[in-house]
């Protein structure tokens, strides 16, 4: 059955919210329904507790009566949820057609970012259609790897030096242009490379995203229409960890392309971690000082894997496997130098409105801490070792003003360009 193509009324509505979307509700519903009878029935328990009655199967779950009810609840509550799920998967192929879908638009795009970051994790596990698949883009639009068209015919303007942008947690590659400036378009005027930029769902680990990156810019180099001379990557704040990771994935599976890297270029990134997510972990301990507040947990556990990564700046896989996330408070990563014969920069940015021993040392950028940024750490072992030249602070900047302002992308222009030819005697 042929579908009508939509009014402009309706392309204008579908910029902003797809028939999708409903599928999608309906899972995060079912699940956030199901969470919270959880936290209702922990609490009962936790009652039941004080006065000598028994647990049920788990030791937040009620027995008896009270469980059955709980039980029954809980199963009403999937039934409906797949239910109306299945109905859903049935009937949008018959009143949906996605190829006919116009752009979305920016709005619904940083939406979805968002919420991937919070919950990435979780929609990818349920296989929700908001769960945002990794991509390379080039002018807005997604480079086909593997089977599809050519990409000679999408980068027929392509040069032999590729920058790849990796944006940060809860963002994506169309946040790069902000105040009227993007760094990748700005870096390709001046020095001449092909800007691509990566989207990623930021709520997965970022072992798991540097993994698939490494993968994929693989993919990219060996289709590049021009011989590649030098590959520089770009990353703000969570990006440069997926950058860091990519390259040490890339070396353990022996890829090729890290033969092609020549910069690794890090804005606002938190290396040793940052505050806002060990104030997360410290609300999850208090919450679980007592027996009547502890099913509340769970609510802060909704954080995602890739939010939870950022408390101490695990790269690795090994950073994190086999260890609760909500845990120990404890750093367990293996120190992780600069990847070797890569030219490595950082920016960091600090409130801060002058140079100081005490402002450097507490003020950050809003977000990230100034020390974490420059990879200093008071362990010797975990210190990111950036030459003086190759390391610089920005005052009264901070953490989204990294991405506009014009003394960043200059100061990653000096880094990037290349040497002047030395003058004959």
């Amino acid at each position: 059955m042929a579908l009508k193509t939509p009014s402009a009324a309706q392309l204008a509505l579908l910029r902003h919210v797809r028939p999708a979307d409903l599928r999608a509700a309906v899972q995060l519903a079912t699940e956030a329904t199901t969470g919270v009878i959880g936290i209702a029935e922990g609490v009962h328990q936790s009652v039941r507790r004080r006065i000598g009655l028994p647990a049920g199967a788990l030791p937040d779950r009620t027995s008896g009566l009270t469980g059955q009810v709980y039980r029954g609840i809980r199963g009403v509550t999937q039934l409906v949820g797949h239910g109306l799920d299945g109905a859903l998967a049935s009937l949008l192929p018959l009143v949906d057609e996605p190829g006919l879908h116009p752009a979305p638009s920016p709005g619904r795009e940083a939406v979805i970012a968002a919420l991937n970051g919070v919950l990435g994790d979780r929609l990818q596990a349920s296989a929700n259609p908001l769960a945002q698949p990794m991509e390379l883009r080039y002018q807005g639009e997604r480079l086909p790897l593997g089977r599809g068209p050519p990409l000679h015919e999408r980068l027929a303007s392509a040069t032999p030096h590729l920058l790849v942008l990796l944006h940060g947690l809860c963002m994506n590659d169309t946040q790069w242009q902000r105040a009227g400036h993007d760094h990748g378009a700005w870096l390709a005027q001046a020095l001449g490379c092909t800007p691509v930029y990566l989207r990623y769902n930021s709520g997965l680990h970022t072992s798991v995203n540097g993994r698939e990156f490494a993968r994929q810019l693989e993919a990219l180099t060996a289709q590049w229409p021009v011989p590649l001379q030098s590959i520089t990557l770009l990353g703000h704040s969570m990006g440069g960890l997926v950058a860091r990771a990519a390259c040490y994935e890339a070396q353990g599976a022996g890829l090729r392309w890290p033969g092609l890297l020549r910069h690794l270029v890090f804005l606002g990134t938190p290396h040793h971690g940052a505050p806002l997510e060990r104030a997360g972990h410290g609300v999850d301990v208090l919450l679980a000082a007592s027996p009547f507040t502890a099913p509340f947990t769970r609510l802060g556990q909704l954080r995602s894997a890739g939010i939870t990564d950022l408390r101490h700046g695990h790269v690795r896989e090994a950073d994190w496997h086999g260890r609760d996330r909500f845990g120990s408070a404890a750093d367990h990563r293996e120190p992780l130098p600069l990847p070797e014969g890569v030219a490595c920069f950082t920016a960091a940015g600090t409130l801060a409105p002058q140079r100081g021993l005490l402002a450097e040392r507490l003020t950050g950028d809003g977000l990230v801490p100034l020390r974490s940024a420059l990879g200093q750490h008071d362990d010797p072992r975990r210190r990111l070792v950036f030459a003086r030249d190759s390391q610089r602070t920005f005052y009264r900047t901070g953490h989204l003003e990294l991405l506009s302002s014009m003394a960043v992308a200059e100061q990653v222009l000096q880094w990037l360009a290349p040497a002047p030819p030395p003058v004959d005697a």
